[in-house]
């Protein structure tokens, strides 16, 4: 197969959309997330999306192939919380290698299908890393500034594992993605190079940062610019920016970035800002609207979505796409 370093040269590549969205179509109850196997687990499952991968996996397959069905040349499996550290709120530490092994197994499945329907445009699986919900470069309680919730070691113990499941069940690419807090992008990206060490492997990794508000900056402080300088000195396929914003607040952001980088430059936004009901209101026509403005002033190697996005716009998405040549980019490998 092509490497995507290679692809990425000549065309702009699309990401798939969200996973929550699509997974809330299927109105899972509690028995639903349980399934057989954790029927009498002690605490609530509910909400957690990552176990999915485990009691419904047929569910997992076809959102995966919604979204290459749709135009998608990369899928993210579905382990955004699949950390021991997000894992610790339903109790299933012990489940993280499992969930992420099945979860990229999964997706690489339905990835291998399309390609060899369609040599010509090969699919390729992005093994999701999330932020987890602790931070390590700033304090959880207002009373007690030098307090940390989580060191680095922590963090980085925690992703290594991850990292490991996920390559094992087939990840071709790592998606470190909706950074708030670069100390903990950090801690994912030393483990992976740990883990490319320890294996001899090449791994191309996509970075991911989220800016959280009008201010322009992430939740931990930083611009655009501090951002990618902090983690420039990596040997990474693509920097850029997902979640918090709509498609056209993120555009001065992408600036930024696309001007000072030799890395590929990627954008998952949301489906604009959400409503009173927390729900998001763009169609796939006003999204891909706006994202032409990411095309016409080539921004952007990589483009998909996140909350809010369907198949839907991401087909939007990737009719738009062909009409544009790549942002040129010294893709670093």
């Amino acid at each position: 197969m092509e490497a995507i370093e290679d692809i990425l040269q000549k065309r702009i590549l699309v990401l798939d959309g969200a996973m929550g969205t699509m997974l809330q179509r299927y109105k899972f109850t509690e028995e639903d997330f349980r399934g057989e196997r954790f029927k009498n687990w002690e605490h609530p499952l509910v909400g957690n999306n990552d176990l999915l991968s485990l009691t419904q996996p047929k569910a997992i397959a076809e959102v995966h192939a919604k979204y290459f069905d749709a135009g998608a040349d990369i899928v993210e499996t579905n382990t955004f919380s699949g950390t021991t550290i997000g894992m610790a709120d339903y109790h299933m530490e012990e489940l993280v290698y499992e969930l992420n092994y099945e979860s990229a197994r999964i997706a690489k499945k339905v990835a291998d299908e399309f390609t060899a329907k369609e040599p010509h445009k090969p699919r390729f699986v992005a093994g999701s890393i999330g932020p987890t919900n602790k931070t390590a470069s700033m304090s959880p309680d207002v009373n007690d500034p030098g307090f940390r919730a989580i060191s680095f070691d922590e963090l980085r113990i925690a992703y290594k594992q991850q990292v490991e499941a996920l390559l094992d069940g087939g990840a071709d690419i790592l998606l470190v993605e909706t950074i708030f807090d670069t100390l903990n992008a950090k801690a994912a990206l030393f483990a992976i190079e740990e883990v490319k060490e320890e294996r001899n492997i090449h791994v191309p990794i996509m970075v991911s940062g989220t800016i959280t508000d009008a201010s322009g900056r992430t939740l931990s402080g930083q611009t655009a610019e501090a951002f990618l300088i902090s983690i420039s000195h990596l040997p990474i396929l693509s920097v850029g920016f997902n979640c918090a914003l709509g498609a056209n607040q993120l555009v001065p952001h992408l600036e930024v970035v696309s001007a000072k980088s030799e890395f590929a430059i990627s954008a998952h936004p949301n489906a604009g800002l959400p409503n009173a009901f927390g729900e998001y209101d763009e169609t796939p026509e006003q999204m891909a609207e706006q994202i032409k403005e990411y095309l016409e002033k080539s921004l952007v190697n990589i483009v998909g979505g996140c909350c809010g996005t369907t198949p839907d716009h991401i087909r939007a998405i990737a009719d738009l796409v062909k009409e544009y040549e790549p942002r040129m980019s010294q893709v670093m490998i």
